[in-house]
């Protein structure tokens, strides 16, 4: 019964400190909101035109081969148009925005039915955006001088030749039959695009922000089991405990339950607004999670118990703890995954404890996988704890002598 009475000694001097509420949830709360919105971000795929970018000057907007050759441009699959100034024409494709220039030269459309018109193409011919918009363009070009020779050989067949007007009627009539077989006269550029692959974080960057940030700062809950043993050394309430019948392992061991209990609450209530708020779907294995959250919260307060018994006062207490919870966090896969690492840094990683409650968690919620998955990550954390518990009780014994 005097570990209880232990046990409830240190709930009420905890909970009876205000701020202690925020950092054991508000502060979680606000960084599990920034890291997902942030894991989000980073992956979101951007949406781009795989189409190749043809600059386009018209110096013949009058035209009327000139618009029929922007219409037929402007469907196509493989190029997509761009409206330049000439004198933009040499910067645009020297910076690379556009792949080629399409110039059309004045009065154009007459020089099409004289059979003297000549387009320009300005381009870097050795690279292979240049080639590809040439050999993009030039049945496109062919099929348009044909359409204008169709419209003239109409004309001449009707007895009208020369006639302007007759001629544009064959020729638009010929360039509605090409656009009808449009897929047999135009080159298709399509992009080879692999499977589309899963984010690492699955369906929601919650999944690993959440349990990223629960572990991260039931780490950084060290400092407040530190600090209980620090407190009572200095108020002598140690050195009076140890003059009563109960032993070293019970005064740790009452310490321990009562770090543990506010460790497990602050891990449900996260894991709670998880569920509700962010949509992480932990209520899939419920089981599954409790038995991490558990074994987490063991070893979370078994070496918080252990840096109170070695340090000497609350400084002391924070340095350690702040030491613990950015190496335990940056190498045990709480701020990023794992699997993105190699080498020695990934065969350090699986060293640290926080790396198997972020395993534990990502099994479950980004692996879809059940209670089987678990129980090894549930083992080394309880390793841990029992370890660090035995080094507190050991180290305990010895300073209080």
């Amino acid at each position: 019964m005097r570990i209880f009475d232990i046990v409830l000694k240190d709930l009420s001097q905890i909970f009876r400190d205000k701020l202690s509420l925020v950092f054991l949830i508000g502060m979680p709360i606000a960084f599990t909101l920034f890291m997902g919105f942030a894991y989000k971000s980073g992956t979101e795929p951007k949406e781009t035109d795989p189409r190749l970018v043809l600059g386009w000057v018209n110096q013949d907007p009058e035209g009327s081969i000139p618009l029929q050759l922007y219409d037929t441009l402007s469907n196509s699959d493989s190029l997509r148009l761009v409206e330049l100034k000439l004198e933009d024409v040499d910067d645009s494709v020297r910076s690379g925005d556009v792949a080629a220039v399409l110039v059309i030269p004045p009065d154009f459309s007459n020089s099409a039915w004289n059979k003297a018109a000549q387009l320009t193409l300005v381009t870097d011919p050795g690279s292979s955006t240049g080639q590809s918009v040439f050999q993009l363009l030039r049945p496109v070009v062919t099929r348009l001088m044909s359409s204008v020779e169709i419209g003239q050989l109409s004309a001449e067949m009707v007895g009208k030749p020369s006639d302007s007007a007759e001629e544009l009627a064959g020729f638009m009539a010929a360039s509605q039959a090409w656009s009808a077989a449009d897929s047999a006269a135009l080159v298709k550029v399509e992009m080879a695009v692999a499977e589309e692959v899963p984010a690492w974080y699955g369906d929601n960057p919650y999944n690993q922000a959440s349990p990223g940030i629960i572990v991260m700062f039931v780490i950084f809950g060290l400092t407040t089991s530190g600090q209980i043993l620090v407190t009572e050394r200095k108020s002598h309430t140690l050195q009076r405990m140890m003059t009563t019948s109960m032993h070293a392992w019970q005064i740790i061991a009452g310490h321990l339950l009562a770090m543990f209990s506010v460790v497990l609450v602050q891990e449900l209530l996260l894991i709670l607004f998880g569920q509700l708020i962010l949509g992480v779907d932990y209520a899939r294995q419920p089981i599954a999670v409790l038995l991490v959250a558990v074994a987490l919260g063991l070893w979370i307060a078994s070496m918080g118990l252990l840096i109170g018994v070695l340090v000497k006062d609350d400084s002391q207490v924070v340095v350690f703890s702040l030491m613990a919870m950015f190496i335990f966090s940056a190498l045990g896969g709480v701020w990023f995954t794992l699997e993105a690492t190699s080498g020695g840094f990934s065969t350090l990683s699986r060293l640290m404890p926080s790396a198997w409650a972020m395993t534990g968690f990502q099994n479950i919620l980004i692996r879809g996988q059940g209670l089987a998955s678990i129980w090894k990550s549930v083992a080394i954390l309880l390793a841990y704890a029992l370890g660090f518990f035995l080094l507190a009780v050991w180290r305990f014994r010895k300073s209080e002598v």
